[in-house]
């Protein structure tokens, strides 16, 4: 036969989407060459070498013919590793090695190393959801990666290598069940418990948890405004099923789960360093990736050192603290990534440069006192010759949405013995166990009074 063709399905990640591409093998006759065109990027057309090294690795025959691999649609860009293993599976389908009927049940994606290993790729969970709603009910993908797949109701196929891959679509390999992992018991966040004194802090704590509210830490350098901030994570409420999902998709994208990690069933934190960008902040690039805060998606942001971010970064999170999602618009076209997370900031300035011009903006009456404002102070955190006021720093339309602000105790008045209650149980923002509070967006909303 002159001329043979082979397909098989695989998916292209464009922000959290999965779109389907379609990976045609054609073999012909003539001087043995190997081409792949349908707009591939660099790391895809590399893909040349690692497939014919994978192929030969596995002891599988490599066609002496003109072969032409076309990602289709062609006006979709294709990037990264992840069409190696489609690649190869439908150059093994094409010279009648692999059964072409049998792969075009399958989807498949995963990167090819030199010795036919299968390696994962970021994005398996949304290519596996797009596979199902395609109606392919099974995705051949690397062992790391099964559990990821399971998420999306489809029957993972795990490979560690081509001659897996190859030997079950000819019948004669049986690959291992995939088993989900259970929901843990035990949070890895660090734990509130462990916080003596600085009663004030913690009830704002508490007060965030509850309602979700965004906060601001300040005070003397020392004195555990980080320590607390990455403490809350530990007191949100579990992330439902929806909102589980919803996280895992996004740090899946982002290639930031574990193998064989499966479902993300904690609330995330992430903690940028005050150099950051502003696409790094809210995502961006050539290929939009998810940002910091989208990574932060029901889960915590805490900006360190709030004062010295530039401002692009911190002007950039007014979109999502006010809609829940960055919107990222490039020539080639516009992704939107979820970003509702809980916004914590931390600052140092002098306790002598406090007062109480921020009234507006924050809960003034809480059982255990009021809470400081704090956007009066001088700039002296970055430049005792500053005299221009330290609230410029974080300017207006980002200050407004700072709902509850707190002064963190200097150690002269931090309590030796603590003396306030545990706060076990600190999980339920409505109606469960812990606080019933409420904060409106300031100023000038109605503020709710606590459960007696």
């Amino acid at each position: 036969m002159d001329r043979v063709l082979a397909r098989v399905v695989t998916h292209a990640l464009v922000g959290l989407e999965a779109r389907p591409v379609e990976v045609e093998a054609h073999l012909q006759r003539g001087v043995p060459a190997f081409v792949i065109v349908g707009l591939p990027d660099k790391a895809c057309q590399e893909a040349k070498e690692r497939v014919r090294s994978g192929i030969g690795s596995a002891e599988l025959e490599w066609p002496l013919r003109r072969i032409t691999v076309n990602l289709a649609p062609a006006g979709l860009r294709k990037e990264g590793s992840g069409f190696d293993l489609p690649i190869a599976l439908a150059v093994l389908a094409a010279s009648r090695q692999v059964p072409p009927e049998r792969l075009a049940e399958h989807a498949a994606v995963g990167e090819l190393a030199l010795d036919g290993r299968v390696r994962p790729v970021p994005g398996v969970l949304v290519a596996a959801e797009a596979a199902r709603r395609a109606g392919l009910d099974r995705l051949i993908c690397p062992m790391e990666s099964a559990a990821e797949a399971a998420l999306a109701g489809v029957v993972p196929v795990p490979v560690r290598h081509l001659v897996e891959a190859g030997e079950y679509l000819r019948g004669r390999f049986t690959p291992e069940p995939v088993v989900e992992r259970p929901p843990l018991l035990k949070r890895t966040h660090p734990d509130l418990r462990d916080v003596r004194g600085q009663e004030r802090a913690r009830r704002a704590l508490e007060v965030a948890a509850a309602g979700r509210h965004n906060l601001l830490l300040a005070g003397p350098p020392g004195t555990g405004k980080t320590m607390l901030a990455r403490r809350l994570p530990g007191i949100l409420p579990s992330l439902t099923r929806e909102e589980a999902l919803e996280v895992t998709r996004i740090h899946s994208v982002a290639g930031l789960l574990a193998p064989g990690s499966g479902i993300v069933d904690e609330p995330p934190f992430r903690a940028p360093h005050h150099t950051a960008s502003a696409p790094a902040i809210v995502g961006g690039g050539v290929g939009p990736r998810p940002g910091e805060a989208s990574l932060a998606h029901h889960g915590v942001l805490l900006l360190d050192e709030l004062g010295e971010f530039v401002r692009p970064a911190i002007e950039s999170l007014r979109q999502p603290l006010e809609d829940g999602a960055v919107a990222v618009a490039r020539v080639t076209g516009r992704v939107v990534f979820p970003a509702r997370f809980v916004l914590v900031g931390t600052m140092n300035v002098s306790t002598k440069r406090l007062n109480q011009r921020a009234g507006p903006f924050f809960l003034p009456q809480l059982s255990t006192g009021t809470i400081s404002g704090l956007v009066g102070a001088r700039r002296t955190a970055r430049s005792p010759t500053t005299h221009g006021p330290y609230r410029e720093m974080f300017y207006r339309p980002t200050n407004y949405r700072a709902h509850t602000r707190v002064r963190a105790a200097p150690h002269r008045r931090i309590r030796t013995v603590d003396e306030t209650p545990k706060l076990e149980g600190v999980r339920a923002p409505w109606g469960g166990e812990g606080l019933g509070l409420t904060c409106g967006h300031p100023p000038g909303r109605a503020v709710g009074k606590s459960r007696q």
